[in-house]
């Protein structure tokens, strides 16, 4: 608490400062109304005065004046002037016009008069640059993050055309996973909390840093080419309209997850409440560790003293335990503002964002199945299930802070971003073997916990020349990411009648230590210059980026083995002091002990490193009056390095290049207006999907919740018996080509519709396989040639056509029908016709794994307006779904996993109210129809069986909000 009064003693103060010193002021933006280009040299002048002032690079204004009533012209050649009639100004007021656009100038050029209600939003700036614009994209704008209430962007980008959201943070885009989807912020590749991903986690993101969301769904020669889906473009506010300052608190109460006194948890640290470890999950060595096999018998020797130190080391904590679950809770800070100088601008933001929440998800199920070995049997059988509870707690921290500085012709910014995320979990399951002849039912016990951080520092800038007409930008950005996962728990305990026992059929308890850390510095540089040909306007641009990423990964393993102490099925015993080797006074095989399993060999340690330098040229032409053409290539130089070794250490690598190749990257954009707001779009474009750091290594990464293991793609499967080799450890690159066709029409008030057809071809596809020779395991690997063909359609309409009772309301939906398939290689063509069921025919086409057949979005949406009866109120209910998605393929007599459609329902609303509508408050209902998300094993003629199932329940959410301006 005291923390917390700490950050609002600051914010109130901040505006304290900033009205002292206030001035009034007339800000805006002034793009073209046909096009959404931004106007520079735009007059901003008050009639009846000689105060006036011209608009920017940036077509952005900025006026000091006295406070009073005023009559606004602005004007600029060959364009309508637009006359603001009668604009109050307060004193202290910075009254802001919302991105103005200008209509060309017909023949007879007259004044339109605007009144100072009928602001402009930002949403028709981004719908006119949609309308124009050559590449094929769709977005969100600041006007809309605020209008649909969400605190994060990771809810409002899930209603952009063909984007879904999983796990609710990750962005997919047309239903491709996440393998072909990128994440760039202010243009620039940033990593996530999870470097593994393409895709960063949007829920990090508060709206109120946003200045808007663009996801880029064809490619162009300035992007990077290593996306097929989408490229999501992150870009944050520089320069406040005005002062802003605001405190939001908010909460969330689940009726399955809290005030729940079967929550599970376990004692961690006194600063996991911040997001990272106080040292309680140390690991107590890393090096000079002696093997018990060299020290039984010989407990006071120097080796003997040194392993009783080791294992009197660890934390004692093996158990989880029930205890009341809290609800979900947070808090958000931000200030900024821009200050006009002599001769510059100076901007600034600073954000602090908290979240705390906490999930617990009962009846929790994960198995395994398999195919029986008699061909006439069509049920699958139970290899493992796992069954049973979970709690998980989640502890978020962010800060922003930047700096932007505005010259004549330029502009600078520095933005400084830091993540830390902290997530505990503990579960108690019941697992029921009957895999590999084994037979047993055992109560297993999990710990884990989880630290990642990032931070990232940003430096830009851009200049402009008039007279040459060239616009130069650059971007320079260093991003330092960690994962550390201190002191994994794993105990299984057999019960035997009214006794208990730990063997190696159930398995060893384990003790686990993950670390990544991964450097990486990026760098591009843009320039554009513009001129024309007769009387068409031509562009050409060129650049350049230079992507460099270090990653340093090491995973410690400890199997901790149990001889003669009594055991009552409390994990807590193992570590007691009492029960430590040497037991009772003996120095031979009794007690708790360890065996360090990474010793002499670990293959989950590796270093490596990736060069990417890329380099571009665009030329964009107004072939004729209605067709406009982009035409670029993109060269990209890609290495990458890897240090390490396979578990056996017959293949070691020294700084070795696993993947060498320079490609290029074609793209034709074509837009054809078939009237005024209405076009015709085709796309051409060439791209690629790499292998990531973790897929191109020997790593095994073992998720003790699931109980599956993650197989690096470098190592070989093979099932030696029958001499069939599934996959020979030479993971390649995907290479795609992408057409994209579209039919779009505009209207007025953002409303719009459009339908689109794509095809993508993929040369090598990338897929997560299950892992022969270790089950419930899966790997990535290149799989068949495979191709998709999808569908899009999306409209937005005003109901009040309908009816003026029906004012204020407007529905939405977007959906994307998609068709996938992969042409079987000739391995797994022999795998399935040879476990195939009696009467099964095996295809050589099946579904791409990680391509969804549809995604559905839709949602009605209420805004109360400004005046009467429900002013300031917006409200919506937004439904989402995506179809069944095949995840894992199956191999040899392991059936293929698919996700079943998780039916999203959600109802948001917001309240403004007070002075000035300071204050806001809203409520948020998530997964109304309380939908499970689970995944099952489907095969010929049986029935699905659940490979995975949890309830994460319906929750409600609060928020409430004040602004100090």
């Amino acid at each position: 608490m005291r923390f917390l009064k700490q950050i609002f003693t600051i914010l109130c103060i901040f505006p304290v400062f900033n009205i002292l010193g206030q001035q009034s002021f007339i800000r805006g933006t002034v793009f073209d109304a046909k096009t959404g280009e931004f106007l520079p040299g735009v007059t901003v002048f008050l009639e009846g005065t000689s105060t006036g002032t011209i608009t920017d690079f940036d077509g952005k204004f900025n006026l000091a004046l006295q406070p009073g009533t005023y009559d606004i012209r602005i004007s600029y050649i060959s364009y309508e002037t637009v006359n603001m009639k009668g604009v109050q100004i307060k004193p202290g007021e910075v009254k802001v016009f919302d991105e103005l656009g200008l209509k060309e100038a017909s023949i007879t050029i007259t004044g339109v008069t605007v009144t100072a209600e009928r602001v402009r939003n930002t949403e028709n700036a981004l719908m006119a640059m949609k309308m124009k614009s050559t590449n094929l994209f769709d977005g969100i704008s600041a006007v809309n993050l605020r209008k649909t209430g969400d605190s994060d962007a990771a809810a409002s980008i899930s209603r952009v055309t063909g984007v879904s959201i999983s796990q609710g943070k990750y962005v997919y885009v047309r239903g491709l996973g996440d393998r072909y989807t990128k994440t760039i912020m202010n243009g620039v590749d940033i990593p996530g909390l999870d470097p593994d991903r393409n895709t960063i986690q949007m829920d990090i993101f508060p709206t109120s840093i946003i200045d808007n969301l663009i996801v880029y769904k064809t490619f162009s020669a300035d992007l990077p080419a290593d996306f097929t889906g989408g490229v999501v473009d992150i870009a944050l506010k520089d320069f406040p309209e005005k002062a802003t300052g605001n405190l939001t608190i908010n909460g969330g109460y689940s009726p399955n997850s809290h005030f729940n006194d079967n929550y599970l948890t376990y004692e961690g640290g006194k600063t996991d409440f911040l997001g990272f470890d106080d040292g309680t999950r140390a690991i107590p060595a890393v090096d000079n560790i002696p093997l018990f096999s060299d020290v039984v018998g010989r407990p006071n020797s120097e080796q003997g003293i040194r392993y009783q130190q080791i294992l009197r080391g660890f934390n004692p904590t093996m158990a989880a335990q029930k205890e009341k679950s809290l609800m979900d809770f947070g808090f958000s800070a931000t200030y900024g503002n821009q200050k006009p100088l002599s001769k510059i601008t100076l901007g600034y933001n600073v954000n602090l964002s908290y979240k705390n929440s906490t999930d617990f998800y009962e009846n929790a199920t994960y198995g395994r199945f398999g195919m029986n070995s008699d061909h006439d049997v069509t049920a699958l059988d139970q290899l493992e299930l796992q069954t049973g509870s979970y709690g998980v707690s989640n502890a978020f921290l962010s800060g922003l802070a930047g700096v932007a500085l505005k010259t004549k012709n330029a502009k600078f910014r520095l933005n400084l971003l830091h993540l830390q995320n902290g997530e505990s979990k503990a579960g108690i399951f019941t697992v029921e073997s009957t895999d590999q002849g084994s037979n047993y039912t055992a109560i297993q016990h999990n710990l884990d916990y989880s630290q990642r951080s990032l931070s990232n520092l940003l430096v830009e800038g851009k200049h402009v020349y008039p007279e040459s007409k060239w616009t130069v930008e650059w971007k320079l950005s260093p991003t330092i990411s960690k994962i550390e996962d201190p002191d994994i728990r794993m105990t299984r305990y057999q019960p035997r009648g009214g006794s208990f026992a730990i063997s190696t059929e159930t398995g060893f308890p384990e003790r686990i230590w993950r670390n990544l850390e991964e450097k990486s510095y990026a760098g591009l540089y843009h320039a554009k210059k513009e001129f024309t040909v007769g009387d068409r306007k031509t562009m050409i641009q060129l650049g350049n980026s230079y992507t460099s990423k270090e990653r340093d990964y090491i995973i410690h393993n400890f199997a901790i083995n149990v001889r003669n102490v009594p055991l009552t099925g409390d994990p807590n015993e193992l570590f007691r002091p009492e029960n430590l080797w040497p037991l009772n006074g003996t120095n031979g095989f009794s007690g708790t002990t360890y065996e360090a399993s990474f010793i002499p060999v670990n293959p989950n340690k590796y270093n490596a490193t990736i060069q990417n330098i890329a380099g571009y040229v665009i030329g964009e032409i107004e072939a004729t009056a209605r067709i406009k053409a982009i035409v670029g290539v993109r060269a990209e130089n890609y290495i990458h390095f890897y240090t390490g070794q396979n578990q056996q250490g017959d293949k070691v690598l020294d700084n070795a290049k696993v993947l060498e190749k320079t490609d290029f990257f074609p793209s034709v954009n074509l837009l054809y207006t078939l009237q005024e707001k209405q076009n015709l779009r085709f796309t051409y474009a060439k791209t690629i999907a790499r292998p990531s750091f973790k897929e191109l290594s020997f790593s095994e990464i073992y998720d003790p919740i699931s109980g599956s293991t993650f197989i690096g793609g470098m190592h070989r499967d093979e099932n030696r018996e029958a001499g069939i080799v599934y996959w020979d450890g030479n993971l390649k690159t995907t290479n795609i080509q992408n057409i994209d066709l579209r039919w779009e029409m505009f209207f007025e008030q953002g409303q719009m519709a459009s339908v689109s057809a794509f095809y993508k071809k993929f040369e090598n596809p990338i897929e997560l396989v299950q892992y022969f020779v270790q089950k419930g395991s899966y790997q990535p690997r290149n799989v068949g040639e495979g191709n998709i063909l999808g569908l899009e359609a999306e409209f937005r309409v005003n109901l009040d056509a309908l009816s003026e009772k029906l004012s204020g309301f407007s529905i939405s939906s977007n959906v994307t029908f998609t068709k996938s398939r992969i042409e079987l290689s000739q391995t797994e063509l022999e795998s399935r016709t040879e476990n195939a069921r009696t009467g099964e025919t095996v295809d050589k086409y099946r579904d791409m794994a990680g391509q969804a057949p549809y995604i559905i979005n839709a949602g009605i949406s209420f805004d109360g307006g400004k005046e009467g009866l429900w002013k300031g109120l917006d409200a919506g209910l937004f439904y989402n779904v995506q179809g069944p998605t095949l995840q894992f393929v199956g191999i040899a007599d392991r059936p293929d996993i698919y996700s079943k459609p998780f039916h999203s329902l959600n109802f948001n609303s917001n309240k403004k109210f007070g002075k000035d509508d300071r204050f806001q408050s809203g409520i948020k209902i998530d997964n109304i129809l309380n939908n499970k998300k689970e995944e099952v094993f489907k095969s010929f003629k049986a029935d699905d069986r659940l490979a995975k199932s949890i309830n994460p329940g319906m929750t409600f959410r609060f928020r409430f909000s004040y602004s100090f301006f």
